[in-house]
């Protein structure tokens, strides 16, 4: 028998481990696994690692403006991003949009926008505001969101209509309960907002402008604080939850703690928090901050600790970038906090995690693909098994490379990791069969993504 495509002699990453073996594929997934398979089409893979593409479970992208984003990241050069780095699907946040993703409205012109824009796959989250309580949230079910997101930090600008906004207690109580009806898992930026915001207005007003002055306003008790209430409301509830971008050890082992007493909570950290430091942000600059902050070196080493050990269920970008203006600034307080990373996902986490400090092949493949799709049912992804879809990163370990700013697809040609060598290269990516990008040939020039819709909890859909 012949397949469509067969990719040869590449290390696969399997469920129980890695093997030279071969993977065919036909009509865009997954059909046999083995030694003796021919294809129409071949990809010979000897040399490198054949891993499931990356499921990116944290990904901010600005398809809409409402004439005040416009210029920010768009579906087209966000996902081309994605393919060069080996992410062949992500969750999209509701937020930064205008408008948010919060009701049955405002997801369908999310998907209209989309609409032949995607070069990798998108499963949606829908926003928890203090405004969509009435009927919101079921519209959100209903339209197909894979997950649910709120802000327990300050976000959204009041001005502008239709942004977002971080929720009081009452609406996280209420959000909670109307949620777990739905079965879906609720993500949480988890920091203090009284807290932070006032801490970061005293230091501001006291002339402080630096980064570390920056880190030292939002504490890890904010964080920890934060964490403990979202599990607190979780019982009260019965909503299943994950925590964001879990930037401190402390806020990991209540996570641990919660999962012990048999509260459905998980949580991620993000690659800029296993590679980074606070000592170091001020010589990068603006470009890299974010919420919570990079800490030090110690809470970096903890946390790659609760990688290692299966605490922290997976890694993510928290990509959020912005125009350049908004990070050109001395004063660390009012730069723009987000940080542009998916196209480094991959890369910089095979060099850190595997190459650097051993992490097995296997556990890689679940840190950036089975475990966030698990975590919210993109059933078809995160695996090279029979029957899923046909979605690799093919990588050239020991391959080191320097970034410039010119290899970014980002719209705005900026990131923290300029300047820094990485010892790993995405050689290609495929999504559900079809080549995306390749060394050779760069990013394909057409746009095969899809919208994953997750139409209720055990029935999902891909549409253009």
């Amino acid at each position: 028998m012949s397949h469509e495509l067969v990719i040869k002699n590449g290390l696969v990453i399997l469920e129980d481990g890695e093997v030279h073996t071969n993977v065919a594929v036909d009509h865009g997934k997954i059909t046999a696994i083995g030694k003796d398979l021919d294809g129409d089409r071949e990809i010979d893979a000897k040399g490198l690692v054949v891993s499931p593409g990356m499921v990116d479970a944290h990904v901010h992208i600005t398809p809409m403006g409402g004439g005040y984003r416009d210029e920010w990241e768009g579906y087209v050069t966000g996902t081309a991003a994605c393919a060069k780095g080996g992410v062949t699907s992500f969750m999209e946040m509701p937020l930064n949009q205008v408008p948010a993703t919060v009701d049955g409205k405002t997801i369908d012109q999310k998907y209209a926008v989309g609409k032949d824009q995607l070069k990798v796959d998108v499963a949606s989250f829908g926003g928890l505001v203090p405004y969509n309580l009435d009927g919101g949230i079921q519209e959100l079910d209903d339209k197909g969101v894979s997950g649910y997101k709120c802000f327990l930090a300050t976000c959204g600008d009041r001005a502008i209509d239709g942004d977002f906004q971080n929720v009081d207690d009452y609406s996280l109580y209420e959000g909670m309960r109307q949620i777990a009806k739905t079965g879906k898992v609720l993500a949480i930026h988890a920091e203090n907002a009284a807290i932070t915001d006032r801490l970061g207005e005293i230091a501001k007003a006291e002339g402080k402008k630096t980064l570390a002055d920056y880190v030292d306003t939002r504490p890890v008790f904010t964080e920890v604080e934060a964490i403990r209430k979202a599990i607190f409301m979780a019982k009260q509830t019965g909503c299943r939850i994950h925590i964001c971008h879990v930037a401190c050890k402390e806020g990991v082992d209540e996570v641990i703690k919660a999962r012990a007493e048999g509260v459905d909570v998980t949580c991620e950290t993000c690659v800029h928090y296993l590679y980074f430091t606070k000592d170091e942000l001020d010589a990068i600059g603006p470009v890299v901050k974010c919420s919570p902050p990079i800490r030090e070196q110690a809470q970096k080493d903890a946390l790659w600790e609760r990688v290692q050990s299966g605490a922290i269920s997976f890694v993510t970008s928290d990509h959020s970038p912005c125009t350049p203006d908004l990070k050109d600034t001395d004063n660390a307080f009012d730069a723009w906090g987000g940080i542009p990373g998916v196209q480094n996902d991959v890369d910089v986490m095979f060099d850190e995690a595997v190459q650097k400090r051993g992490m097995s092949l296997k556990d890689f493949a679940k840190e950036i693909a089975s475990n966030p799709a698990d975590r919210y049912h993109l059933d078809q992804k995160g695996r090279i098994s029979i029957g899923k879809d046909a979605d690799f990163v093919l990588i050239k370990p020991n391959a080191s490379y320097t970034l410039e700013a010119g290899d970014l697809e980002y719209r705005n040609k900026i990131s923290p990791y300029i300047g820094r060598t990485i010892g790993a290269q995405i050689a290609q990516t495929i999504l559900r069969g079809e080549t995306i990008y390749s060394q050779e040939n760069g990013v394909i020039e057409s746009f095969p993504g899809q919208f994953i819709k997750s139409v209720h909890e055990d029935s999902k859909e891909l549409v253009h």
